[in-house]
């Protein structure tokens, strides 16, 4: 599982970082985009991975911190994951207006020669 989780954050981190070396608008808020789905895994996983690990306490069991699941890197991924939708949101907006004004999608402005 832990193999697994290592290797999904390095195809989206390595992907992300690809495409923001990418010329285009576009490709770039995609970049970010995967760049920080790759945080937000990182994030989650530094929670520790536990299969079938209680969120909350349940009545009649005992408080022992090392059974339950860690609800502070849930927490930090669900806020980072509305404040990624709203950057992206906002990019879009961005991208769509610079691209009235250019009449291009390059990050420069200007298209290659």
């Amino acid at each position: 599982m832990e193999m697994m989780l290592a290797i999904g954050i390095g195809v989206f981190a390595a992907s992300g970082v690809w495409l923001l070396l990418r010329p285009r608008t576009y490709q770039v808020i995609i970049g970010l985009a995967l760049l920080s789905y790759a945080v937000n895994m990182f994030i989650f996983s530094m929670g520790r991975i536990k299969m079938d690990a209680p969120p909350v306490l349940t009545p009649g069991t005992a408080a022992d911190p090392a059974v339950l699941a860690d609800p502070v890197p849930q927490a930090l991924v669900l806020t980072a994951i509305v404040i990624g939708f709203a950057m992206t949101a906002l990019f879009l907006v961005v991208l769509l207006a610079a691209r009235g004004r250019t009449g291009t999608d390059h990050v420069d402005g200007r298209e290659a020669e």
